[in-house]
Parts: C-alpha cells; structure tokens; sequence
C-alpha cells in the first residue's frame, strides 16, 4: 500500500523556535569516520534527533549512502569555503561543530540548551613577547550560536589562528573535547569524558582503552538497530521510526511489531500501525497491550467495527482493562451510543475505580436527572453547531468558545435556537438527517484544524465527517472563525485533509477562519477555484465586549497579573529549551510581584505543571485560579478584573482581550502570533525561545503597569477592527440563514 507522506508544519520563523544542528565537515578521506560517530551520537543520546549537516568539497551523491540508515535527518551540503562553512551554516540558529574523528561517549544536553556566544575546549600557547597568552583553535569541538557570530570571528576560528583572551570562545570543560592521545600508556578513559577525539589512527599503540571506548560503535547496521531498540529511558520517535521497521524487517518479533506500532500511532501514520500489527496478533488472545494499540489505531482510522473488536480483546486483560473501557466508552460515545458508553465506562471503573479515563466519560455519559417537561424546540428555528463542547475538568477555553459563537447570532444561546451536534461525533445517515433538518449549520470556532487530537480517517480534521455525506449537507453551512491549529514541527499527512477540505469549501456559504495566517495555511491547500472564497472571521472570544455590552465596562480593576503556560505538546512547543524559559519567566515573574499580585490560570488541570516546577527549580510560589472549575462568567470576570495577562494558550490571551484586559502572549504556536499581526500588535509577543525573554517580558509588563489606562486604551482601539469584520460577516450570515 502507498502511504501519504507526512510533511513537518515549519513556522520557527513565526514561534522563534530554535533550529539545531549538528555539523561536521569532511573530505573523502574523513567519510569512513562518520559511520562510528553518527552511531556514537544516537546510542549516547537516544532522546535527541536533530538535523546532522554532512559539508563536503563536492562528494558524488551516492558516497553518503552508508549514512543515511543511520539518522533520518542527515543533510548533505557543498562547502564552497571549506570546513569555515560549518561557522557559517545557513537555517540554523544553534550549530554543534564536531570531527570525523570524533566519537561521543555522554550526554550533549548541556550544549543543546546554550544560548549564547561561540563555545569551545580552550586551548592556550604560552605566553608571548607581550606577555599574552593567546587561544588556538585547532580542529575540535564548538557550539556556535549563529546571532553571536561575525564574518571575522568565523574566519578567525575556520583558520585554526590565534584570538587574544577577549575575543576567545566561551570556555567548554574538556571533557566535551578530549583528545584520545594524552590516554597515551593505555590509560583508561575517564568515566566522565562526553566526546572523544582521534587526530589519527585509533589503534595506535599504548592507546588500548581509547581504541576499545571507539570499537563500541563500529557495529554493522542491524547490529546497531538492536543496540538502540535495548536502550532504557526515552528514546526519540524519530529515532525509533528510523531503526525499528528495518530490525523488524530483520527480526520479527510480536513486541518490536507493537513497539513500530505504537512509534506510527505517536507520528498519526495509523494505518502503517495497523498493517505492522494486524498480521501478527490476529490469532493472539495473549497480546492485550498490542490489541489495544491496534484497536485504537482502527478506531483512528474509522474503523470502529474492528477497534471494538480488538478493544474487548484488551479488556479482558486486568492490567489493561480500564484503558481499553476508556477507549470503548470513547468509541461508543463517538457513534452516538451513550448507553453503551456509560456501561464500558462503569466497566473500567469497577477494573480500576480509580482511573480518570473512565471516570470522566461515566460522568459525561450519565442519564441526567428528569426536568420539568420544557416544550420541544422546532428544528427549523434552530442552528446546529458543530463544535467542541468541553466537559468537567476540560479546557476553560473550549468551554467559553461555543457560547462566544452563539451570542454572535443573538442573546439566546440555549437549546431553543441551537442544536449541538459534538465535532468529534461521526456524522452518519441519522446525524445527517438532524443537521439537514435545522435552518443552517455552524461549524467552529476553534482550532479544528488538527489533526490528532480526535483523530478519524473520515476528514483528518477534527469534523468526523465523511465527504459523501458532508456534500449531502442541504442546510446552509457556515464555516466560523475557525483555525489552521497545527503547531510548528508538528508532522501532518495533509493529502486527505485536503480533499475533505474541498469538499466543505465548496458546500459552504461561508468560510471564515479566525486569523491571517490560517487563511494562507489552507489556500495553500485549496484548488486556485476556491481560494478566494476563504475568508477572515476573528474568534468571537475577541469581541466580548461588544457581544455583552456593559458587561465589563464597571468591572474593577484589581492587582492582578495572571499568568498561563500550556504543557500539551510540551517538546513541539519548548524543544530544548524548557529549562531556559522557566527560568527566563523566573526573572521576570520576581520582578512583576514586587508591584502587582501576581497568580496562575490554569485552563486545565495539566498546565498547573508550571507552578510545581517554577516552585521546585526557582523557590517561587504562585498562588493557583483553576478557570476549568469556573463558569464561563466567571472566567471572564476574573481577566476582565485583571491589570495584565501574559498567557501561552491562545484563549489565555483572546479571552482576556476581548473582555478589556492588556495581553502579552508567550509564543509557543503560530496561532497566538497571527493574532497579534491580525490587530497589529506584534511587539505583545515574546517567543518562549527568546535568549532575552525574562528582562524583555519584565520591561514590557512593566510598561503595561506604568501606564496602565493607555494599555487599556490600546486594547479597546484593537478591538474596533475584529468587531466592524465580525458585523459585516454577521451581516451577510443573516441573509443566508434567513433569507426571507
């Protein structure tokens, strides 16, 4: 079977994020060194996949072949000016320089998460006639950052000269560059040596330990698989999806088979995973854990028939049945079988009454107690919306967004003139049949334009909806405020997404989506015919104000600061740099509670994992507003009261805007940057990766605080636009929804 290619999402130039490399130069004569380096970088640090940048004086292609089984990112490239070209790598932000003759026995992760300057071993000549001593630079180690570095210090360092001691690199420890001849008399190696460098021969004699420490990595490829498949601890899933198939291949085995399953599933690529694992435990009922990575990966797929299959085959098991129930809870509900999914929740619940799976979908499927009879709602005056309608302990902004929507379409926002129809519920005969029957469809808002949050194999969006019954929708469709959510190096199979795209462009009346630069996302991917029927609508969160007039115009103001970071995705988001911002925001946030009152929102029970590590790494102790334990009032309420918020979701900083409150947004997803270019306020903004963050976010708040009533002022005059754009949509809505 052919595979739709998934293709990395790349916005660092939107988020900031930091693009590493590492990078070696080399002649034909060096090219048999890069084998045993290459395996030495992977099996000492398994967690780390970075692009490996091969320079070369113009090598044939095919002389590479050797190393492209040995890392999924190798890149190869001409080098015009000679090993001088690795100080000046073009894309990159943070490059490590290493030597064919290299061998890396430890852990890089502290040059990983350098920031500044160019690094390296220092080496020293003795003291000249002016008394100086003066830095060589031979051929080695570095760690460039690529903002520090200047045409002359390049040329200076690609030259092997002298610098004087205030223009020699940051000084490295030596043992991240350790020649191998000082373990000359067969010394052993030193147990804390992270990178040993050969000048020649590995056998020369009296250097046995050194030679022994390199021959762990001369190891043919498949031997090499199996020695980073027997690794403990994390293992990069790059890494994994690059070794596992071939030994697998090699060495069939029914727990490799689930451990490439399970690297597809993390990756979206379900149907590779159920390929590799259907096979092999067909006739298994002694395979639980590889029944539930099946089952799950059918269900990704939308073929739930078989998924329930291999579920109950998981559940039969007791170390696996509550999270097998929770999947077939989930699975049930998605077909609309809410008693089915009360039973298998209530199941897992009794395997494990303490599972929060189980627990969350036994309440949300829970036959709710009887009301006073209210009179039946006409379908004809209703909309149906199709949305993500957040539950319990969900995302506080998930749980604002659908009433947002509503109240753009009038003051009612309850179940006489809307019908909910949840988007991650299969639309099938019956759910087509309800949405054809009210007066108009509208879909959004949100980031539904994702794809592995709820994955199904009917759309590849979050809309579980197949083509032949979305161009069988006859109510008038709305597509509103909607966004391109996927995050930047997230990878995503777009070849499905696309055709279901087409089909809800063309079926739509309306097509708004909630910034700039998910309007240029999906043109992209969009016949040049439809292009232009993509349209700019901003998310309804943003208009507060004008959607509840005189709601927050007499709220008063307190001396809050609120603050919010987001933990989903964590590594797409903070790549190498997590240690940086927490203490980045560290120095800012010890600064901001000198002068104002300074606390947490989380927006969901997982992002309170910033307040633990600010605590636990920086003795800052923040107290905690849970805004998913709030009603949507509330949550308002409390950042419109707020004097600032520096928020990292992107409903951390649209809410709180569209109630009043000056935002500054710490980027981690393009999203939150398109917002600020949409209102034209891209100086409130600061990337995550910033090297400067924690003074630059101090300097900025603080800005807010001293002159707080033009910030507030500021906010108001950005609002002017969204709404003008929401009315004259609004506008045209009415004459498609009404068109008598």
């Amino acid at each position: 079977m052919t595979h739709s290619p998934a293709s990395a999402d790349d916005r660092s130039t939107v988020t900031g994020r930091r693009r590493i490399a590492f990078a070696v130069h080399t002649d034909r004569e060096g090219l048999d060194g890069l084998p045993t380096l290459i395996r030495s970088l992977v099996l000492s640090n398994p967690g780390v996949c970075e692009d490996f940048v091969v320079l070369h004086p113009g090598l044939p292609d095919d002389a590479f072949d050797a190393l492209r089984p040995l890392h999924p990112r190798l890149v190869t490239r001409r080098a015009e000016a000679g090993r001088g070209d690795v100080f000046r790598l073009e894309g990159y932000d943070t490059v490590v320089v290493l030597d064919p003759g290299m061998v890396v026995l430890g852990d890089l992760g502290e040059l990983l998460r350098m920031r500044h300057g160019v690094a390296a071993v220092p080496r020293w000549t003795d003291a000249g006639p002016d008394g100086e001593r003066r830095a060589v630079r031979p051929e080695g180690l570095f760690v460039v950052q690529r903002a520090d570095l200047d045409d002359a210090l390049a040329a200076r360092l690609a030259s092997g000269g002298t610098v004087a001691p205030d223009g020699a690199p940051t000084p490295l420890d030596a043992r991240y560059d350790f020649p191998a001849r000082r373990l000359h008399d067969d010394l052993p190696v030193p147990e804390d040596i992270v990178v040993l460098r050969f000048t020649g021969p590995s056998d020369t004699p009296g250097h046995g330990p050194a030679a022994e420490a390199r021959r762990r990595f001369e190891l043919g490829d498949e031997e090499f698989r199996a020695a980073f498949r027997a690794l403990r601890g994390r293992k990069h899933p790059d890494l994994l999806a690059h070794y596992a198939p071939p030994l697998l291949k090699a060495r069939p085995s029914l727990d490799l088979a689930r451990t490439v399953a399970d690297v597809y599933r993390g990756q979206g690529r379900y149907d590779e995973a159920v390929e590799v694992l259907a096979p092999v435990v067909a006739d298994r009922l002694d395979a639980p854990r590889c029944h539930e990575t099946l089952g799950v990966c059918l269900m990704a797929l939308s073929r739930y028939d078989e998924a329930e299959a291999h579920l109950l085959l998981a559940a039969a098991s007791p170390d696996v049945a509550p999270r097998a129930f929770a999947q077939l809870a989930r699975l049930a509900w998605l077909l609309g079988r809410e008693a089915d999914a009360h039973a298998y929740a209530r199941e897992g619940l009794d395997a494990d009454p303490t599972d929060a799976g189980c627990h969350a979908w036994y309440v949300r499927t829970r036959v709710p107690e009887p009301e006073a009879a209210a009179p039946e709602p006409d379908p004809s005056e209703q909309l149906a919306h199709v949305a993500l309608f957040a539950e319990g302990d969900e995302n506080a902004g998930d749980k604002v967004l659908p009433e947002a929507v509503r109240l753009c379409f009038g003051a009612d926002t309850g179940p006489r003139h809307w019908y909910p129809q949840p988007v991650h519920r299969l639309v099938d005969e019956a759910a087509l049949e309800q949405l054809n029957a009210r007066r108009g469809v509208v879909v959004g808002g949100g980031g539904l334009f994702l794809p592995d949050t709820s994955p199904n194999g009917n759309s590849h969006w979050q809309w579980n909806v197949p083509d032949d019954l979305l161009a069988r929708v006859t109510a008038p469709l709305a597509v509103f405020a909607v966004g391109y959510n996927v995050f930047d190096g997230q990878l995503y199979r777009r070849r499905r997404f696309a055709e279901s795209l087409r089909v809800l462009v063309e079926r739509s009346a309306f097509f708004g989506l909630r910034n700039h630069g998910s309007i240029d996302r999906v043109r992209e991917l969009l016949p040049a015919s439809l292009r232009d029927r993509v349209r700019y609508q901003p998310c309804p969160t943003t208009v507060a104000r004008q959607l509840l007039p005189g709601r927050f115009e007499a709220a008063e103001r307190s001396d809050t600061v609120l603050v919010n970071c987001a933990y989903d995705r964590a590594g797409l988001r903070f790549g190498h740099d997590y240690g940086h911002f927490l203490a980045q925001t560290a120095h800012a946030l010890g600064a901001l509670r000198e002068r104002a009152d300074v606390r947490y929102a989380a927006h969901m029970p997982a992002d309170e994992r910033f307040v633990h590590d600010l605590r636990r790494e920086h003795g800052i102790a923040l107290p905690v507003e849970r805004l998913y334990a709030l009603s949507n009032d509330a949550i308002r309420d409390l950042y419109a009261r707020a004097r600032l918020v520096i928020g990292m979701r992107g409903h951390a900083g649209m809410i709180p805007f569209g109630c009043g409150a000056p935002i500054l947004s710490l980027v981690s997803h393009p999203k939150l940057a398109y917002f600020l270019s949409d209102i034209g306020r891209p100086e409130w903004g600061l990337s995550v990766h910033d090297r400067e963050l924690g003074p630059r976010l101090a300097e900025r708040a603080s800005a807010v605080l001293d002159d707080h009533a033009a910030a507030v002022a500021d906010v108001l005059g950005a609002q002017e636009f969204l709404w003008k754009t929401t009315q004259a949509n609004l506008q045209e809505l009415r004459s498609v929804f009404d068109p008598k």
